[in-house]
């Protein structure tokens, strides 16, 4: 028995090195892929800022680093926090957290009704949900753009209903990025929201209205922590990509209110201070690694608590 249980944990190991040794090219990749413009950013970062727009490599420096929070004065060299990078931080975590449960305050109800549902239409909401991702983000954005610029859907129907007299000022604001995002990335709430939903037991529900529970209650107590999973998942979903935004930004801010994504392509392109440029995609990095990291341990959580 004991040669016998030898020859399977021996067959055992030389399946997980075969294995392992199968799927070693395309971990390599995907390891050089992902990794590799990360160590070149990280190794950007330390670098000396160069003069026509690069770094000069060997020369080892923190001003990169020392810039994403800190301002030196041209005239006495005093050190000052760098207000306007703390402004783009602080607007971009605030309209990543508001566009977060702006999203979860909308797909929440709309996930449960299609959850709801009866099973043979609950495919045709759900696809209804998923057709904006058959548009590129730059169409999307232009869309919004169409709706609450001064002539656009929405001032106009607020001015044929006689709510305003004139134009509502949205465009190139923060409430534009605002709806942008919220707009853009509801359906990744809705999503995850759905497929917690959707396993829900609804007879517990039904119980907790037998004994006398109101709808506050059951949705506290009853379906919010069933469905945790899924707002979690839902959030880090739109809080990642609201973090980096780019695009909408760009297109619904002006280039005047900017975002994260916009300060580190300002800086590798006409601020031509790579290094600066790659520690703020540092930072940004490491803002989504937190959030991914509350994320894990959320999910750890719930799954023990429901075994």
């Amino acid at each position: 028995m004991a040669s016998a249980a030898e020859n399977a944990q021996r067959h055992h190991r030389e399946e997980i090195r075969r294995r392992w040794m199968l799927s070693a090219p395309a971990l390599l990749i995907i390891l050089v892929a992902a990794t590799g413009p990360l160590l070149v950013m990280l190794a950007y970062s330390f670098m000396a800022k160069g003069d026509y727009g690069d770094v000069k490599f060997g020369q080892f420096s923190l001003d990169g680093w020392f810039s994403v929070l800190f301002q030196r004065d041209m005239f006495d060299d005093t050190v000052t926090l760098a207000d306007a990078h703390l402004s783009i931080l602080w607007r971009s975590l605030r309209l990543s957290l508001i566009t977060t449960l702006a999203t979860l305050a909308l797909g929440f109800p709309t996930a449960y009704f299609i959850a709801t549902r009866p099973r043979h239409t609950r495919e045709i909401w759900v696809f209804l949900v998923t057709i904006p991702f058959w548009t590129n983000l730059l169409i999307r954005t232009f869309a919004m753009q169409q709706v609450i610029r001064n002539e656009g859907i929405l001032n106009n129907a607020l001015r044929a209903l006689g709510v305003i007299d004139e134009p509502l000022p949205i465009m190139y604001t923060d409430w534009a990025i605002l709806f942008g995002m919220v707009y853009v990335y509801l359906p990744l709430m809705v999503l995850p929201l759905y497929a917690s939903m959707e396993k829900l037991d609804f007879r517990l529900i039904e119980a907790g209205y037998d004994l006398y529970a109101g709808r506050l209650a059951v949705l506290r107590r009853i379906i919010i922590p069933l469905v945790k999973p899924g707002i979690v998942a839902g959030s880090i979903l739109v809080f990642i990509p609201s973090l980096g935004a780019y695009v909408i930004p760009r297109v619904l801010g002006g280039g005047k209110n900017m975002m994260l994504g916009n300060l580190i392509e300002l800086q590798f392109g006409s601020g031509r201070n790579w290094p600066l440029g790659a520690a703020i995609s540092i930072t940004l990095m490491a803002l989504v690694m937190v959030a991914l990291l509350v994320y894990v341990r959320n999910a750890a959580k719930s799954g023990a608590q429901h075994g």
